[in-house]
């Protein structure tokens, strides 16, 4: 490839995130009040088998509303190697029962390798490098195949996300980033898992309302915020893939 064929492509590259992030800001005010089924309907129409969807296995529901609308959709999980044991068993009984393509998602260096080259218990010693490494990286990586994906990320959970559109451009990827259930609150959340059967992480019912990895997720008690078992004491409160 010459330079001059280097320059076309990436001028072309440039003219089709700005394309991207013309529909983005289109679809963000036109489907501000849609219903996250209409949402998806739209985005699996635009994007086809270029869109995905991501699953922390805290539960199905993205699964559910997603693959009702496109079956067989790619499902992204990361696993960090720190998972609880129902965390995967999760991701195992979706995979069976869920109509869908479920992709795991590993980092470059197993746990044994990051605790030799790095050092034991990164997570307690540095968390945002531990996150960005075991998921962040992966993510992004899985991520390069697709033109958007879909979060189940809601503007309740956090003041971080209390401004999020159900549809916008992912700067750090360059990509489409589709929130059908930004809106929704924590008794949709309960009202839909309940009415459809929808598969849930057992933990949930021990008293772990939002969870991650084993080693940086703690039980929450009575009168908690929902994420304060995230990183408790480390004063962090994202993994860095939704910021």
């Amino acid at each position: 490839m010459t330079l001059v064929d280097i320059e076309i492509e990436a001028q072309q590259q440039r003219r089709s995130a700005l394309d991207l992030q013309e529909i983005v800001e289109s679809a963000a005010e036109f489907l501000e009040d849609a219903s996250a089924r209409e949402i998806i309907r739209w985005a699996a129409a635009t994007f086809g088998n270029r869109l995905c969807l991501t699953s922390s296995m805290s539960d199905a529901l993205l699964i559910d509303l997603v693959s009702r609308v496109k079956p067989g959709v790619d499902v992204l999980f990361i696993d960090t190697g720190y998972h609880f044991a129902e965390t995967i068993g999760t991701r195992d009984a979706v995979q069976q029962v869920y109509d869908v393509n479920l992709i795991n998602v590993e980092s470059s260096r197993t746990v044994a390798e990051q605790d030799r080259d790095l050092g034991p218990r990164l997570f307690g010693r540095n968390p945002d490098l531990c996150c960005y490494l075991r998921k962040v990286e992966p993510l992004n990586r899985a991520l390069e195949p697709y033109i958007a994906w879909v979060s189940g990320i809601r503007r309740d959970e956090a003041t971080t996300r209390a401004n999020i559109k159900v549809v916008e451009w992912d700067t750090k990827r360059q990509m489409v980033k589709v929130n059908p259930i930004a809106r929704w609150t924590q008794e949709d959340v309960d009202n839909y898992i309940a009415d459809n059967g929808v598969l849930i992480n057992p933990l949930h019912y021990d008293n772990y309302p939002s969870i991650g990895c084993a080693p940086c997720t703690r039980q929450v008690m009575d009168g908690e915020d929902p994420r304060s078992g995230r990183w408790s004491g480390m004063g962090k409160t994202e993994c860095g893939i939704h910021v």
